[in-house]
């Protein structure tokens, strides 16, 4: 059996905090180099992973990543998929109940999930990074998520460093000052705050009525209870969305000075996500208005001080984010943007995804299939995909770019012992276009986007996405890059 394929670390050189101000916003450019694309929270992307990757794979991969030299420290992500109400815009995995005992069912299948998973992963190994996503993780009760925490510590091993992320995200409509200070208690340290907007027509439109002040109130409350980082998640391009309504939400959120905000761009899919058939089209902004909300997020937050991260993320210039891509060690996975780069994830929930070592598992994506599973003794694992090492040098370059916008190609050249040009000839040719349009440059030592092509950064990435060069390439599965 081959050994493992092992990534190299990266030395690339520091760059600058993308500050809205080395953000040129053009229109035109803008609007003629959008089109659909991957988000690059993994490389090769989801819809690459195939069935014929399953436990035994999956094992394998967890045994191969405990090996020496140094085993890579640890973050688990734990899916919970239930929700009160559908959000009409979401298209994220989750259930419409308010039967709590589904979750009862649900958290009974995860004790089982953590029995299975937690043996193959070496004790010494730290959890540095902890995040609860959905759906909605405060539908559970704060006792049941307590006892979650609990059993996941018992299991894995909880890193004591200062600097641990153990994170949730948290629908501000079901949630009191009370909960958030039991959440505090459990350890988590970062909470994530859904608002999309607070025009109420808008608000009608999405179903997702949310006042600004129950929305302060557990923002405050967080603060209160100590937690380092609150983010808050914004949305443009929804039904009813107007420039000034969306200026006037804006205002309130930089207000409440949250560490980081997320101004996500709506994708209507309604093919794909059935609670979208609820928004009608003509309720939609046009292209042109869609992309003057970009335009006036971009320019509001950057007068209020933020940094621009890269895709969709802001910070504050004192953020660990903002910190980490100073110092080059900033890193995409299936929770976005991290500040632990040196991480195996390990995913647990339906649908959740791990990235092991060189490889990708994950688990089912409908309820019962990954239920049936876990009563069996399995583990739920439907899918995945062992990277190649063409995989690993791409993930690695496109990563720097969607992190740092730029690849210093000599320490890049290094890592990999690879001839840059000769390595990525066909695909340096795609990027010749964006050189024109002034989007990338391309220096004998460095690739680098441009102030205009900062937000543009999928579109620069995907020249270097080989599935993308093939016949039968799944692009229309994708989002739209603006």
């Amino acid at each position: 059996m081959p050994g493992p394929i092992v990534e190299p670390m990266r030395t690339s050189a520091p760059t600058l905090p993308m500050t809205t101000a080395n953000v040129i916003f053009d229109r035109e450019l803008l609007a003629r180099c959008d089109r659909p694309g991957p988000r690059y929270t993994s490389y090769p992307t989801a819809p690459h992973f195939h069935s014929g990757f399953g436990a035994d794979q999956f094992r394998m991969h967890v045994r191969r990543s405990n090996e020496p030299p140094i085993p890579a420290p640890v973050s688990v992500y734990v899916h919970v998929p239930f929700c009160f109400s559908p959000c009409f815009y979401c298209g994220c995995n989750r259930i419409i109940t308010r039967d709590y005992g589904r979750a009862e069912a649900y958290l009974a299948r995860l004790y089982r999930e953590i029995d299975l998973v937690a043996p193959l992963v070496d004790r010494d190994r730290d959890v540095v990074q902890l995040h609860f996503g959905g759906g909605t993780p405060n539908f559970l009760e704060s006792a049941d998520l307590g006892e979650l925490i609990e059993t996941i510590g018992r299991h894995f091993h909880f890193s004591s460093r200062a600097d641990r992320d153990f994170s949730i995200e948290i629908d501000p409509r079901t949630v009191d000052p009370d909960a958030i200070r039991s959440l505090a208690g459990f350890g988590l340290n970062r909470a994530s705050f859904g608002v999309q907007d607070f025009d109420p027509d808008v608000q009608r439109a999405v179903n997702r009525v949310q006042s600004v002040q129950q929305t302060r109130e557990v923002i405050d409350a967080c603060r209160e209870a100590g937690m380092r980082s609150v983010n808050v998640d914004l949305i443009y391009g929804l039904p009813k969305q107007t420039r000034e309504g969306f200026a006037r939400t804006l205002d309130t959120v930089v207000g409440m000075r949250p560490d980081r905000l997320a101004v996500y761009s709506y994708a209507h899919l309604p093919e794909m996500f059935r609670g979208q058939t609820r928004i009608r089209a003509e309720d939609l902004p046009d292209p042109a208005a869609k992309l003057g909300l970009l335009e006036l997020a971009v320019e509001r937050l950057g007068a209020a001080g933020y940094v621009y991260i890269g895709m969709d993320h802001f910070a504050l210039p004192g953020d660990e984010l903002a910190r980490a891509q100073h110092h080059g060690a900033l890193h995409r996975n299936f929770m976005g943007y991290t500040t632990h780069a040196d991480c195996d994830l390990i995913g647990m929930g339906v649908s959740a995804i791990s990235r092991i070592g060189d490889a990708y598992a994950q688990n089912h994506k409908d309820l019962p299939h990954y239920q049936a599973a876990l009563d069996a003794g399995e583990l739920p694992i439907a899918r995945g995909l062992a990277l190649s090492a063409d995989d690993i040098v791409r993930a690695d370059l496109i990563d720097e770019l969607m992190c740092n916008a730029a690849v210093d190609i000599v320490a890049f050249e290094d890592r990999h012992a690879i001839d840059f040009h000769d390595y990525f000839a066909s695909s340096l040719a795609q990027v010749q276009p964006l050189v024109q349009d002034g989007l990338v440059t391309i220096e004998p030592g460095r690739i680098e986007a441009t102030a205009r092509g900062r937000l543009l950064l999928r579109i620069i990435a995907m020249c270097f996405d080989h599935y993308l060069e093939q016949p039968a390439a799944p692009v229309a599965r994708y989002s739209r890059a603006i």
